[in-house]
């Protein structure tokens, strides 16, 4: 399978710069994925493709604000550092632009000394380990500091943080948000779960691994980056319940989705779990947990746009992405919606 075959054309100006003012405002594209039917909506019509018995499942990782700007002690020169992971204690794994000028040993300082650091070893496709001093809650100095980590498709400056996070943010640890969860208001949460829906919380952290681009020919051979998730107990217990009861499971966005295929058995129940998933999800791919998936719009060759072609079918996708570009639907993290059924 050719990365080619997943080629769309877009134009730039479909690419969503900005939030929305409200949320559940975007549009909302249907989709039948045994069809292709498509029909046209806006976000707060997704109560009325849910059923009573039905499952929710959202991720509820937090994005940490990761981009730091700082100096060098010793020249003074600008150096940018893209928090990854962390390691232990206050040990990062950062990106640092320009990486040439971090070498082992390099002191950094960030908001007038407020938080320092030294590159302490470089690892795997050049990435950088940093040790972090501080006075306080490591997490406090960096809300101070840090910007939210947007996609570099963004060019634009975000005013509010807040608006990179979703309402039911939680867990912190992400240097992206799981976007498909952003159209989603605590209003409109509240009138789903009155409706008879169930609501389970997974996290999944998610990586800069995300927008990293298939740079090989064949799908088959890309390395899939790695990312940590957890399922709690109460999580496995809901979702196993809809799958006996015969509701739906429907996953809010591909890290959901991710989770629950990475965690669940040939059944497709899931128990209480915590690790590393590197799943690679294209078409061949045979699902175990979901039955429906409410996403963004994925950028062309990218392993999200695979994802959903895995479940809905390649052709049926792009048949949609191109009527969306028609429409002039809005792209990508800040973008319109797609519930795919």
């Amino acid at each position: 399978m050719k990365t080619s075959e997943f080629y769309y054309d877009l134009p730039e100006e479909l690419i969503a710069q900005d939030p929305l003012q409200d949320r559940s405002a975007s549009r909302l594209l249907v989709l039948d994925k045994q069809t292709g039917q498509i029909q046209h909506r806006i976000f707060t019509d997704i109560i009325d493709y849910l059923n009573p018995g039905d499952c929710l499942v959202i991720n509820d990782t937090k994005v940490i604000p990761a981009r730091l700007h700082g100096i060098k002690e010793d020249t003074g020169a600008h150096i940018e550092v893209l928090l990854l992971k962390r390691k232990e204690g206050n040990v990062w794994e950062t990106l640092v632009r320009p990486g040439k000028k971090a070498r082992p040993g390099t002191r950094l300082t960030f908001g007038d000394g407020r938080l320092k650091g030294q590159v302490i070893d470089v690892v795997d496709e050049g990435n950088r380990l940093i040790r972090f001093e501080y006075e306080g809650i490591f997490e406090e100095v960096l809300d101070a500091l840090g910007e939210m980590p947007l996609p570099p498709y963004i060019t634009h400056k975000l005013e509010d943080k807040n608006r990179y996070q979703t309402v039911y943010a939680k867990h912190e640890g992400s240097a992206a948000a799981p976007t498909a969860g952003l159209h989603f208001t605590e209003s409109l949460l509240a009138k789903i779960q009155e409706k008879g829906v169930r609501i389970a919380r997974v996290t999944l952290h998610v990586g800069l691994g995300t927008f990293r681009p298939v740079k090989v020919d064949d799908v088959e051979n890309h390395h899939m980056h790695s990312e940590f998730y957890m399922i709690s107990k109460e999580a496995a217990d809901t979702i196993n319940e809809t799958k006996r009861s015969g509701g739906r499971i429907i996953s809010v966005g591909t890290t959901s989705t991710r989770t629950l295929e990475s965690a669940s058995d040939a059944q497709g129940s899931v128990h209480e779990t915590s690790g590393w998933t590197d799943i690679f999800i294209y078409p061949g791919y045979t699902f175990k947990c979901i039955d429906a998936l409410i996403t963004n719009f994925h950028l062309p060759e990218s392993t999200l746009l695979m994802l959903v072609s895995a479940l809905a079918g390649k052709e049926h996708i792009l048949d949609a992405y191109k009527e969306a570009v028609n429409m002039r639907y809005r792209f990508f993290s800040f973008g319109d919606a797609m519930f795919i059924v």
